[in-house]
């Protein structure tokens, strides 16, 4: 296991998963975590950028939170994700809403271990490949696994998602 343990890096230990952990400096004025990440990390891994994950938290127009996971340098469709999750509408939750309901920071939010399970929604694109990175659940810290243990472990759906 990493010398730092998150709860998204205790949940794949406790189910059995294998998976690595990278660490990189997070720079507290970066403008954007998923770019740093993808800067920090895509040619020291050996990945390419669409395989760097971020994780959005979503309100449903039904009144819940959700999660999407979609590769770092595309953008999400808030209408086909809203639809992924049997919602008609969706919009961005704010930061507030999407800390309190997952237990991590903005910037750090994992699509795993969260406070409060919600539903997610993988980008099917990330399906294609055969390792991924996400975010485990502190900033400058991702987890690289196999992009069908995480739809498993975080009970996802997929669906094309991104525009």
């Amino acid at each position: 296991m990493a010398k730092a343990s998150t709860p998204a890096i205790r949940v794949l230990v406790q189910a059995g998963v294998a998976h690595h952990v990278h660490a990189y400096e997070h720079n507290p004025r970066a403008d954007s975590y998923g770019a740093e990440a993808v800067e920090a990390l895509a040619r020291r891994v050996g990945v390419a950028p669409e395989q760097i994950c971020k994780t959005l938290v979503l309100e449903l127009s039904t009144g819940t939170l959700a999660v999407a996971v979609l590769p770092v340098p595309r953008s999400l469709s808030l209408k086909a994700a809203a639809a992924a999750l049997g919602a008609p509408k969706a919009t961005m939750a704010d930061r507030a809403q999407a800390e309190r309901s997952t237990g991590y920071v903005l910037g750090g939010i994992s699509p795993l271990g969260q406070r409060k399970r919600l539903p997610t929604v993988v980008d099917a694109s990330v399906l294609d490949r055969d390792r991924i990175l996400c975010s485990a659940g502190k900033r400058g810290l991702e987890i690289e696994l196999a992009p069908a243990d995480l739809v498993r472990v975080a009970a996802a759906t997929t669906a094309s998602i991104t525009t």
